[in-house]
């Protein structure tokens, strides 16, 4: 039988497909005149120089367009200026708005014509483009003011003239709304990327805080255990030739101590991995486990007392792991850096509202400079401080009058306090 070629096995392999970056689920659509807004104001001004030439042409002063006297270039230049200044509209609407506005005064009052169009498209430009409302304001009252003159509106109202009016107020109007519109939309857009900002740094902060939470947990895990071998394979190789027995039977305890990190481990990594029904997770350690570890750490040191005091089953089980943790780090402290000579008491005691612990050696066998290394610096008490300060709780630890050292820490045990 054979066997398929690379290139079916490659092509038979699902490709991973790459992430697409999140798009917002709605999105404005952009016309023509969004894309391309300077080809579009031009377009405009065009179109309203072109309207401006047609209505004269239907009007009395049709002859303007012939240009016979200095007036008509005169008019002709007042259209040409008013409507081509369209281009501006969006950049400084006010100042177009008032060229437009003066040129139409001085074709009204002075030249042989009446009006340009671009009049229309400057209103909806005004109320649309002006951030100003004040200004916006200001200019479209005044420009009321002129069209009603023009159409004779105070002294012979008439249907048409009151059209008009309104019409120029309607497309001012109209822009002004468009404005707020445009506005209020560009506030979601900006409160949708800023909450975007805010979900991307909190996912960050997640995942360091696990980082940071896993990385003691393996810490706690390999230094105990590591610290437990170290010590017994110590052991094992200095009496392996006066005693083979106690150097096999420390060398078994080396074996144990391997397949129980090895299972805390195990148990750790799990969390990283998805879960499935054929992995069964090992529960967390607690409170009740502190005997085997006692009995543990008496393998390896000298004494080892264990009181505890207090209902400690009834103890939270976030609480109940930090003690366990803080527990076994003082332990792999005292075999790291004291020895098998130490003496140690373990005292855990449940009280209203919080469990008390210490941890407390006494010293002999240990270097001053390891003591002082111990007190200065390492992760593992800057870990089992940082699981009290997680809980609500403190936790201190230094060197004591007549030597040794204590860890001392308070959890609380209330479900304000976790």
């Amino acid at each position: 039988m054979k066997s398929p070629s690379p290139s079916k096995r490659a092509s038979s392999a699902p490709e991973p497909s790459p992430e697409l970056p999140g798009l917002p689920v709605w999105q404005p659509f952009r016309g023509p005149f969004e894309r391309w807004p300077q080809l579009t104001d031009l377009l405009i001004a065009t179109l309203a120089f072109l309207l401006t030439l047609l209505m004269w042409s239907r009007q009395d002063a049709n002859e303007v367009l012939a240009l016979q006297s200095l007036w008509d270039v005169a008019a002709f230049q007042c259209a040409f200026i008013g409507c081509f200044a369209l281009l501006w509209r969006r950049t400084q609407p006010w100042q177009v708005h008032a060229v437009i506005l003066g040129a139409s005064l001085i074709l009204e009052l002075g030249l042989p014509a009446n009006g340009i169009v671009a009049l229309a498209f400057s209103l909806y430009s005004l109320g649309r483009y002006e951030p100003n409302a004040r200004i916006s304001l200001i200019a479209v009252l005044a420009t009321l003011v002129y069209v009603a003159l023009d159409m004779r509106v105070l002294t012979q109202p008439t249907a048409g003239g009151t059209v008009a009016v309104m019409l120029a107020w309607v497309l001012w109007h109209i822009g002004r709304r468009l404005r707020f519109r445009g506005e209020y939309l560009r506030l979601l857009e900006e409160r949708a990327e800023y909450l975007e900002r805010e979900r991307t740094a909190e996912s960050e902060r997640a995942v360091t805080a696990e980082r940071t939470r896993i990385a003691r947990e393996m810490h706690d895990v390999v230094a105990h255990q590591v610290s437990l071998m170290t010590v017994q394979a110590g052991a094992a190789r200095t009496i392996c030739r006066n005693n083979p027995e106690a150097a096999s039977e420390a060398m078994a305890a080396v074996e144990a101590a391997g397949r129980h990190a090895l299972s805390e481990m195990r148990h750790l990594l799990g969390v990283l991995r998805p879960a499935t029904d054929e992995a069964a997770l090992a529960p967390q350690p607690d409170l009740s486990d502190l005997p085997a570890l006692i009995e543990q750490v008496r393998q390896v040191v000298a004494k080892v007392d264990y009181e505890a005091q207090g209902e400690l089953g009834n103890v939270p089980a976030r609480t109940a792991l930090a003690a366990y943790r803080i527990v076994q780090e003082s332990l792999t402290n005292v075999i790291k850096h004291v020895g098998a000579e130490a003496s140690v008491h373990v005292r855990v005691r449940a009280e209203p509202g919080h469990i008390a612990i210490r941890v407390r050696d006494d010293g002999r066998g240990a270097a001053e400079q390891s003591i002082g290394q111990q007190t200065r610096s390492g992760h593992g008490i800057a870990g089992m401080r940082e699981r009290a300060e997680l809980l609500g709780g403190h936790l201190r630890a230094g060197v004591i009058d007549g030597g040794g050292f204590e860890v001392t820490a308070e959890l609380p045990t209330t479900e304000g306090g976790t």
